[in-house]
């Protein structure tokens, strides 16, 4: 059996004589017996490996990122729409992809969206109308991801909204309490 670095080497000189790929495969390996292509891709395969470690002893392969870190995504559950989800959150891309995706996004930041609001109505109207699109991505027969999402109780959402507010407004009592000023047009 020939050693690696000998047969990389050998295959650096065939390739630097002007020898075409044909000339390397037509020729085999006498000594071990081996067929002419297997002997060109152990040649490779023996020159991949050469440079592979030339490479890291130069310390290319030192401080890449993610270096240490385990792989993303590694024994959670399967997702068969994996590429698509981490798509979007690499890109910031909103308002595209399957509606089951947009209507767990949504779901997962509603209580910030909701806690910005100032009125009850406005709360109601807003869930209302995340509870419509919930039920229609449910009726949906396009195929795509099953949409898992559950719509809000209302109600419930309502009370934990104006609990939410409460909370904030007793921690800060001396924080100013801004009003709107109506404007009226003089006809």
């Amino acid at each position: 059996m020939t050693d690696p670095r000998d047969a990389a080497a050998r295959y650096l000189a065939n390739r630097r004589s002007g020898d075409s790929a044909d000339g390397d495969e037509a020729v085999g390996d006498e000594e071990s017996g081996t067929a002419p292509g297997i002997a060109a891709a152990v040649d490779r395969a023996a020159f991949i490996e050469t440079a592979i470690q030339v490479a890291i002893r130069r310390g290319d392969f030192d401080d890449l990122p993610g270096a240490g870190k385990p792989l993303e995504g590694l024994g959670a559950h399967h997702d068969p729409d994996w590429w698509i989800r981490r798509k979007i959150e690499t890109e910031n891309l909103t308002g595209l992809g399957p509606p089951a995706i947009l209507l767990r996004t949504e779901d997962r930041e509603l209580n910030d969206q909701l806690d910005l609001l100032g009125r009850e109505s406005d709360v109601r109207d807003v869930l209302e109308d995340f509870n419509r699109r919930v039920r229609e991505a449910r009726r949906q027969l396009q195929g795509g991801p099953p949409v898992v999402t559950a719509p809000r109780d209302v109600d419930a959402e309502v009370a934990a909204w104006a609990a939410r507010r409460a909370a904030r407004l007793e921690s800060a009592p001396d924080e100013p309490v801004r009003r709107r000023r109506r404007l009226f047009r003089r006809g």
